[in-house]
């Protein structure tokens, strides 16, 4: 596909463009509400020419072609492991997002009271002689920096620096099931995890090695 004038030639072209934009729809519709087209009016007003089918030529803009049902087509709607992975043990010496599962939705008022959905950010490993705190979101906004005070705020960690063993290694446990109602997201397959730090702590982060979501009985 390395020459322009032939590249449709070659028999994965069409294969690989079509997935090309299968992925860019699925990155558009994981939940959140974060990831948008560009809007842009240059961008979304530039025009390319086609031959259509009848070896016509057509001009067609980047905003008629944004949305693939106004094409007539939709993606079948199948299982993607790697929307469901847990990340690799990370550094978390910028955001973190992460989309984490939800092994129980839609659950009734009783299953509620029984069991407490939680948010465990397993692995957390740190200095403890130095101040470290990060913020926990979820579907956040990530285009407008969130505060505690935001709807989005899960919760938070904090280690206030003092002398003891070097390094330490624990776990973040938040109750979620209140703020999933209050967002709205009680139905939803998955969430949008957003990990923020708030120390300085870029020289020798915090290294955070999964997020998942688990059921406690009260």
């Amino acid at each position: 596909m390395g020459n322009f004038y032939s590249a449709a030639r070659d028999p994965i072209f069409f294969c690989h463009h079509s997935n090309v934009d299968r992925m860019w729809t699925i990155w558009k519709t994981i939940p959140g509400g974060l990831r948008r087209d560009i809007s842009d009016p240059d961008w979304l007003n530039s025009e390319f020419l086609f031959y259509n089918e009848n070896a016509e030529l057509v001009r067609c803009k980047v905003r008629d072609c944004l949305d693939n049902r106004r094409l007539r087509y939709t993606y079948q709607n199948v299982e993607i492991p790697w929307l469901k992975s847990k990340p690799i043990p990370r550094r978390l010496d910028k955001t973190i997002v992460t989309v984490v599962s939800r092994p129980k939705k839609s659950r009734s008022r009783k299953e509620k009271e029984e069991e407490d959905e939680v948010l465990v950010i397993e692995g957390i490993e740190y200095d403890n002689d130095k101040f470290v705190r990060f913020d926990v979101f979820i579907n956040d906004d990530l285009e407008i920096p969130s505060k505690p005070e935001n709807t989005e705020f899960a919760g938070s960690f904090v280690n206030v620096s003092h002398k003891r063993a070097k390094k330490s290694k624990t776990r973040l446990i938040l109750g979620i099931t209140e703020l999933l109602e209050d967002l709205e997201t009680d139905g939803d397959d998955s969430i949008v995890v957003a990990l923020v730090p708030r120390s300085n702590s870029v020289s020798d982060p915090v290294v955070i090695s999964g997020v998942k979501i688990e059921f406690v009985k009260d």
